[in-house]
């Protein structure tokens, strides 16, 4: 860092900058690679959700529409995959093994699955919610990273600038204000860009969090109504 003693005293952000520290540019250019990393999965997740949203209620729709559950694994085979649509085949294709001829078989009573084969589909079932949950919840985490420490490395530029403005005061002999001043704001440069890393990285977690927080809820609830419905139509 530079003070400014009787020269041109920095009067914009940018100016700030040109004239910082070796190590505030250092942590300047990280917290941009931040930010641009940040905004990167920002905008991937939210188109993800925004077609998981529009899967979800195609897939609703369709199960609502069919009158049995032959005709709903018809419909979904021919939808685009999706969380919804795995639980699904993934369901059926269990039940099929463990009971041959599946929901294209008769129901019959006195061919119910046993205690075991019953725990067994749920444990499929949870399983696969699971697995969605965690593919959902890809990268979100790089979100609360950067949240977390992005305003730690701009306290670090901040604290670096203001030693480094420090040893400027002590070297120079200047210590009023128009000496100081310049040296201070330098250094809260790097906070700033911190806190502006973090403040719409944290936000997003919490978004997405909530997103991922509800699908799974939506999936757990359908895996219920699944075996429920394989109950009602005498397949279990």
């Amino acid at each position: 860092m530079t003070l400014q003693v009787g020269g041109a005293v920095p009067t914009t952000e940018l100016e700030l900058i040109a004239s910082s520290s070796f190590a505030t540019k250092i942590v300047l250019a990280v917290l941009v690679v931040f930010s641009a990393v940040s905004w990167f999965l920002i905008f991937a997740k939210m188109w993800q959700f925004r077609r998981l949203r529009a899967a979800a209620d195609t897939f609703f729709r369709a199960v609502a529409h069919a009158t049995r559950l032959d005709e709903a694994e018809q419909a979904v085979a021919a939808m685009p995959a999706s969380p919804y649509t795995r639980l699904f085949k993934e369901g059926i294709t269990f039940f099929s093994e463990i009971r041959p001829g599946g929901l294209h078989r008769a129901p019959d009573r006195s061919q119910a699955l046993t205690p075991t084969q019953l725990e067994a589909l749920r444990m499929v079932l949870d399983s696969q919610v699971d697995a969605e949950h965690d593919q959902l919840g890809r990268f979100i985490p790089w979100l609360a990273t950067f949240g977390s420490v992005s305003p730690l490395l701009g306290l670090l530029g901040t604290v670096l600038g203001v030693m480094d403005a420090f040893i400027g005061i002590a070297t120079s002999g200047a210590g009023n204000i128009a000496a100081v001043a310049p040296g201070v704001a330098e250094a809260l440069v790097t906070t700033v860009a911190g806190l502006a890393v973090a403040i719409p990285a944290v936000i997003a977690y919490n978004i997405f969090t909530a997103r991922q927080n509800f699908i799974a809820a939506e999936l757990e609830g359908f895996a219920r109504e699944l075996i429920v419905t394989l109950a009602r139509e005498g397949h279990l």
